[in-house]
C-alpha cells in the first residue's frame, strides 16, 4: 500500500525509517516543526524536471513551439520565477497575476494575457508591460485594445470550438454556451476587424476546452476546428491535461497529450506555424503536497479525522467534488477507512471521504498529495483562518517562499476605528 500512495506524491519522495515521508530530501516532519501546519510543500527539483519534460516533448514534436505556464494554477512569485528561469512563457488572467509575473522577472514578451472581462485598466497595464500576446475574447476587447495601443500589438482570437470534454462542469470551457471565446459563426467578423486595424496584428487563434481532461480525442477535435478557420502564424491550444489525483485516475502522459495535438497539427495546420500549449494543473499538481496536523479523531458510525486546515487551503473538494488521497506521515499507506475533514464550519469541508489512514490519532501529521494546482490559488480566510505558507524543498533543504499569514496581514486593509 505504501508504494501505491507514493505513486501520487512528487517523484523522488521516499519513506525514512525514522522520520517518515521525505520530499525533496526533507522530512515532512521537519517541515512541520519548522514552519508549522497547514503548509503547502513543493518539490522544487521535481517541478523543474516536470517543466523540462513538457518542453522536450513539445520541441521534439514541433520545433517552432512554446510551452506557456497557465499561472492561475499556482500564481506564486517563486513559481513564476522558476518558470522564467526555465524559459517557459507565462499566461496571466488578472491584474495580480500580471503584477506577480513582472515581480518575478518574467519578460513581458513571454506573457500571454487572457480574460473574458478584461477592463480598460488591465488592457492598458498589459500593453505597457510589453505583453507578447493579448488574447481577444470578445468584440469589446478589440475596442479597448485599439484605444490602449499606441503602436502595434500582437493578438490572438479565442475561439469557442463547440467541444465538450468529459470533465467537471465548472472547468469545461469549450462547449456551446461557455462564457469564454467567440462562437464559431462570429470568428470571421472578429478576424476581419482585427486585420483592418492599424494597431493590432492578428498573430493567430487560441482555444482552450477545459481542465482535468483525461483523454486526448477532444484536443484533436479542437485542432481540426481551428484549422477550418484558415491559416495563421500561431495556434495556441491552451491546456487542460488532467492530473492523477487518485488511484483510479489514468490521465495521458504529457508526451501522449502533446503527441496527439502535434499529430493533428501535422494533418491540418501549416508546417510553418508556431504552436503554443498552456499546461497548468498537469505541470504543477503532482509537485505539491499539503501538510496538516490532526486535531481530533471521532469514532462512531464512521471514523472522522479532523485536521487544522481544510477548505481554507483546498477548495477543490467543495467546488468540484475532486477526490484526494492521504496518508499519515510516519505510517505510510493502508489502514482503516476514515473521513478526513477540515476545521471550517461547513459540512462540505471534507478533504477526502473514505481514505485509508493507519491508526490516526491527535497530533499525527497528515500529507495530502497532488495539491500543487489551484489550492494555493483559491486559499481564503474562512472562519478567520490564516493562509498557509509555501515551502520549497530541494537537495535536503527547505525554504519558505511565501510566509504564513499573520493577524497583521489579516487586518492590514481594515480601515475602521477601534471602538474598544
Amino acid at each position: 500500500m505504501s508504494a501505491e500512495i507514493l505513486d501520487l506524491f512528487p517523484e523522488g519522495t521516499t519513506v525514512d525509517a525514522d522520520r517518515g515521508l521525505t520530499v525533496g530530501g526533507v522530512a515532512l516532519a521537519d517541515v512541520a516543526e519548522r514552519f508549522s501546519t497547514p503548509a503547502y510543500v513543493i518539490d522544487e527539483a521535481g517541478l523543474r524536471a516536470r517543466v523540462r519534460r513538457f518542453q522536450q516533448a513539445l520541441s521534439a514534436n514541433w520545433p517552432l513551439s512554446q510551452v506557456v505556464f497557465a499561472s492561475k494554477s499556482f500564481p506564486c512569485v517563486a513559481v513564476y520565477r522558476l518558470m522564467a528561469q526555465a524559459g517557459v512563457g507565462v499566461d496571466v488572467a488578472g491584474p495580480g497575476e500580471l503584477a506577480a509575473a513582472l515581480r518575478a522577472g518574467v519578460d513581458g514578451n513571454s506573457l500571454v494575457v487572457h480574460g473574458n472581462a478584461k477592463t480598460t485598466a488591465e488592457i492598458e497595464h498589459s500593453v505597457a508591460a510589453g505583453a507578447g500576446l493579448i488574447v481577444i475574447d470578445n468584440f469589446g476587447d478589440i475596442d479597448r485594445l485599439e484605444r490602449a495601443v499606441a503602436d502595434r500589438q500582437d493578438v490572438l482570437i479565442r475561439v469557442l470550438p463547440e467541444v465538450r470534454a468529459a470533465t467537471y462542469e465548472a472547468v469545461a470551457t469549450g462547449q456551446r454556451g461557455s462564457k469564454f471565446g467567440l462562437p464559431l459563426d462570429q470568428v470571421p467578423k472578429a478576424i476581419a476587424r482585427v486585420r483592418a486595424s492599424a494597431k493590432l496584428h492578428l498573430a493567430g487563434l487560441h482555444t482552450h476546452i477545459g481542465s482535468q481532461i483525461l483523454d486526448v480525442e477532444p484536443f484533436e477535435t479542437a485542432v481540426q476546428t481551428l484549422a477550418e478557420l484558415g491559416e495563421f502564424e500561431t495556434y495556441d491550444f491552451g491546456g487542460g491535461l488532467g492530473a492523477r489525483y487518485t488511484y483510479t485516475d489514468h490521465p495521458p502522459e504529457p508526451e501522449e497529450w502533446i503527441g496527439a495535438i502535434t499529430d493533428a497539427a501535422g494533418r491540418y495546420l501549416p508546417s510553418s506555424s508556431r504552436l503554443l500549449i498552456e499546461p497548468g494543473r498537469s505541470l504543477v499538481a503532482r509537485s505539491g503536497v499539503s501538510l496538516y496536523r490532526v486535531v481530533n479523531v471521532k469514532r462512531g458510525d464512521r471514523v472522522t479525522v479532523a485536521v487544522d486546515g481544510g477548505m481554507g487551503d483546498n477548495m477543490e473538494v467543495a467546488l468540484y467534488g475532486q477526490r484526494f488521497e492521504a496518508t499519515v506521515v510516519d505510517r505510510v499507506g493502508g489502514g482503516e477507512e476514515a473521513d478526513l475533514v477540515g476545521r471550517h464550519c461547513e459540512s462540505g469541508d471534507r478533504l477526502s471521504a473514505g481514505v485509508a489512514l493507519r491508526s490516526p490519532r491527535a497530533g499525527d501529521l497528515i500529507a495530502v498529495p497532488v495539491t500543487g494546482a489551484y489550492c494555493y490559488t483559491m486559499a481564503n480566510n474562512y472562519n478567520g483562518a490564516m493562509k498557509a505558507p509555501v515551502v520549497f524543498c530541494a537537495d535536503g533543504a527547505s525554504r519558505e517562499v511565501v510566509r504564513r499569514e499573520t493577524f497583521a496581514d489579516f487586518f492590514a486593509r481594515d480601515t475602521s476605528t477601534s471602538t474598544g
